[in-house]
């Protein structure tokens, strides 16, 4: 039998842990199986090989909670989630809480790729299902890692729903309209955005405390991704180091060391970001409705924040050097999806 002592009481019968507190201060726990003659067969550090392992010496089946799905995601959730970026976290959250109600109960030997691809045919949000797909994916992979199941990951050549990429292009007409109804915050926001060519979650947080050696300091949150770009060009200040000179002298009186933020000095959050931008874009929109032209009123209220980015990549004429300001490791990707405007023609005479 098993020591009998309260922290076994979660264990299957002769299942038993051993914990201690190492030097570090961290504490080591392993499991272990005591059979008929008293000897301990150690199971592993990981509570839910070992009770596999146990299944095995007692020659039943896994338990049904590392057999399903739900369990399965509970640990994706418990061990890997916290692991990524707050974005990306609470993107898998969402995508895991979809696939939950045609999942859950599904033992994960179950699964086939007829069974994935009547997900992705029955989701009517079919760019929304391709994400959800590739977490499931990595859901598979972790759980063949974990030794839960040692089939082939179900999702593997299982066709992805096709998507087109956004290609709307503001041009300087668009532009200039909703710079001219933004507040200053907001137009340092959509200057740092286009001069730097990052992600508006980037541009939040930039500091004056980046500036090293003539370089503004990034590093992507979504990819990890570190950038050093240059504000300054032959020892003489560039558009960038401009820019950010000018908001650190309007910035001096203000405690916060960021670059963007409010009136009060206040760093500049999302929600912040968002509603400045719905109202200079609205008043905008309103203008170009008053002035008779419906065309752009109609361009400006597709406009979005995000689209400050490609509009970056799309005016700087060498690939190559907008791949780098993007931060992209091949240059196809800032082609096809962050490009957005088209190549430079001759005319035929």
């Amino acid at each position: 039998m098993r020591p009998r002592n309260t922290e076994n009481h979660h264990l299957p019968p002769r299942m038993y842990q051993r914990s201690r507190k190492r030097k570090s201060g961290k504490l080591w726990t392993a499991y272990y199986y005591r059979d008929l003659l008293g000897k301990d067969i150690p199971l592993g550090k990981d509570l839910d090989k070992a009770r596999i392992k146990w299944a095995e010496l007692e020659a039943k089946e896994k338990p049904l909670d590392l057999r399903t799905m739900k369990g399965i995601f509970d640990r994706y959730i418990r061990d890997i989630i916290p692991k990524k970026a707050p974005r990306t976290q609470k993107d898998n959250l969402a995508e895991i809480k979809q696939l939950r109600p045609m999942f859950d109960s599904a033992p994960i030997d179950s699964i086939t790729p007829a069974t994935i691809a009547g997900y992705r045919d029955a989701r009517s949000a079919k760019v929304r299902a391709n994400r959800e797909l590739a977490t499931l994916s990595h859901v598979f992979n972790m759980a063949r890692e974990w030794g839960l199941t040692t089939r082939e990951n179900p999702c593997q050549g299982v066709r992805k729903n096709k998507e087109t990429p956004r290609d709307y292009y503001a041009n300087d007409v668009v532009w200039n309209a909703v710079y001219l109804k933004a507040g200053q915050e907001l137009k340092d926001a959509m200057d740092l955005a286009y001069l730097t060519g990052q992600r508006p979650a980037d541009v939040l947080v930039m500091r004056r405390d980046d500036v090293e050696g003539g370089f503004l300091l990034v590093q992507q949150n979504k990819t990890g991704k570190k950038l050093r770009i240059q504000m300054v060009n032959n020892g003489v200040a560039n558009s960038l180091g401009l820019l950010v000179a000018q908001i650190a002298t309007r910035n001096a009186q203000h405690v916060s060391s960021y670059l963007i933020v409010s009136q009060r000095g206040k760093r500049m959050t999302a929600a912040m970001l968002r509603k400045r931008w719905d109202e200079a874009r609205e008043k905008a929109k309103q203008a170009a409705v008053e002035g008779g032209d419906a065309l752009l009123a109609g361009r400006i209220a597709e406009f979005q924040f995000r689209d400050i980015r490609p509009k970056a990549a799309s005016e700087i004429k060498d690939i190559d050097d907008a791949s780098v300001l993007l931060g992209h490791t091949k240059g196809d990707i800032t082609e096809r999806v962050y490009r957005r405007i088209g190549a430079i023609a001759q005319p035929s005479k």
